[in-house]
């Protein structure tokens, strides 16, 4: 029993898991008929990386949430090892799934076919299999993860993550009429870039100024504070034209998320205009995931809260979507203070908020005695540590901001956190693993004090109709 209790404490009651097995991707995210569908990887059978479905959920609030069978299941030829990640787009009053099927043959060779799916209410879903001819030439079977949006013009446009057959990354563009005939435009980067051997999930997102370039790639070498990860998720900043190419800025690769987990984002535009993110948290060495606590329980990984994005002052911003803040119960713990405080979370899903009079100094702020949020303010850096639950030492991923931190929002769940700095500016997301019953939040100036307000709400966990 007392074991059973302990990893009841690593359950997540606001982000959303599989009811079983393994959860990667998110897919198909996509608004329909008032109702937002979000789409995921999943091994319904094991906590394993094979045999993916597409898990399905929806709602019309982001706290009231309804689950269906999965909307795609690997039983024919051209899927049969995994109907992998990809997208959704509304047609025509019908839902088109974009995915890539997986096929390995007995010498284990590699197949990849990126296959459609089209609904009509958007539960049941009729596959029309392959729509791309594979393979292409000048790349391997590593042609991934379809992202599709329609154009200016009324033309849609397919994006894929590949590895070219020097075994470096790159992105393929594809332009439709009718999202069913496609052509090969070529490489959607003007310049040829060599940024790891493979990349995954691409997306692009449009403002009003500028567009971004969302992907993945895989083997980066790290560059001390950054690329830190397994694998890295990031994006370019510049413009996307009419003739399929993007043309980037002066802007470097710049990671989306400084945390220690967070991979394969995917984003979607809902009626309200609003650029909406997902993410998977997350990807970690094969060991280190081997050895996640929630295994036991039949379970691994989580998406992320939904982060609405902005570009505002040549800086791409994600922040916890509005209405998150309806799971907030009422009579939050207000505390102004100039000091240092050590405050008993009433529960383990919080969401704090700490806001400065003037800049930020000095400071370590602890959550349940592991994870350590520390700040220089004369560097303007702020570092996470937490401990590797295989290994037991402590990890460390850092940031420079580049203004003063004058706010700090922590979304806290029993084994899961994500922390927005000035309102989104820089995220980390990560997973930690704590035994003790510890809900303490400590928080100590260094050298000098300033005024603070820390506000702290606990949280109601999603209804989830089954």
């Amino acid at each position: 029993m007392e074991q059973t209790n302990k990893l009841k404490q690593y359950d997540l009651g606001y982000h959303i898991r599989s009811p079983k097995g393994l959860l990667n991707d998110p897919n198909g995210l996509v608004y329909y008929k008032g109702v937002y569908h979000v789409f995921y990887q999943w091994n319904q059978a094991d906590t394993t990386h094979q045999s993916k479905s597409w898990g399905h959920i929806t709602t019309k609030d982001f706290i009231h949430w309804k689950t269906y069978k999965p909307a795609l299941e690997p039983v024919d030829w051209y899927d049969k090892d995994g109907c992998y990640s990809g997208s959704a787009v509304v047609f025509e009053g019908e839902i088109y799934l974009f995915y890539t099927g997986n096929v390995r043959s007995e010498n284990g060779e590699r197949k990849s076919y990126q296959c459609l799916a089209v609904s009509e209410d958007g539960i049941h879903f009729e596959k029309k299999g392959p729509i791309l001819e594979h393979p292409i030439k000048g790349y391997t079977a590593h042609v991934r993860d379809p992202k599709v949006w329609q154009g200016k013009e009324g033309n849609w446009w397919m994006i894929l993550g590949a590895q070219k057959e020097n075994l470096t990354g790159d992105a393929l563009i594809y332009q439709s009429a009718n999202l069913v005939d496609w052509t090969l435009v070529g490489s959607m980067l003007e310049e040829s870039i060599s940024l790891g051997f493979m990349w995954e999930c691409p997306d692009l997102l449009k403002f009003a100024d500028r567009d971004i370039f969302v992907f993945s790639p895989q083997g980066l070498e790290d560059e001390g504070e950054k690329y830190n990860n397994i694998y890295q998720s990031g994006y370019f900043t510049g413009e996307f034209l009419e003739n399929g190419t993007f043309v980037k800025d002066g802007q470097p690769f710049e990671e989306l998320d400084r945390g220690f987990e967070f991979y394969a984002p995917q984003t979607f535009v809902d009626d309200a205009g609003r650029t909406i993110l997902y993410g998977w948290v997350g990807v970690m060495e094969p060991e280190v995931e081997a050895a996640v606590p929630t295994r036991q329980q039949g379970w691994i990984h989580a998406l992320t809260i939904p982060r609405e994005m902005r570009y505002e002052n040549g800086k791409l911003i994600q922040y916890p979507i509005a209405e998150l803040a309806n799971l907030r119960k009422e009579n939050p713990a207000v505390i102004k203070s100039v000091g240092n405080e050590a405050v008993k979370m009433t529960s383990l899903q919080q969401d704090i908020l700490i806001e400065w009079s003037k800049a930020a100094t000095d400071f370590v702020l602890t959550v349940r005695s592991e994870v350590e949020i520390n700040y220089q303010a004369n560097s303007k850096k702020l570092t996470v540590i937490r401990t590797n639950w295989k290994t037991k030492v402590k990890e460390v991923r850092s940031v420079f901001l580049k203004r003063d931190l004058m706010e700090l929002r922590i979304m806290v769940e029993s084994s899961l956190i994500e922390l927005f700095l000035n309102r989104g500016e820089e995220v980390f997301t990560l997973r930690y693993f704590v035994d003790e019953d510890d809900s303490l939040l400590r928080f100590n100036d260094l050298n000098e004090t300033t005024e603070k307000t820390l506000t702290l709400y606990s949280l109601d966990s999603f209804v989830v109709e089954k």
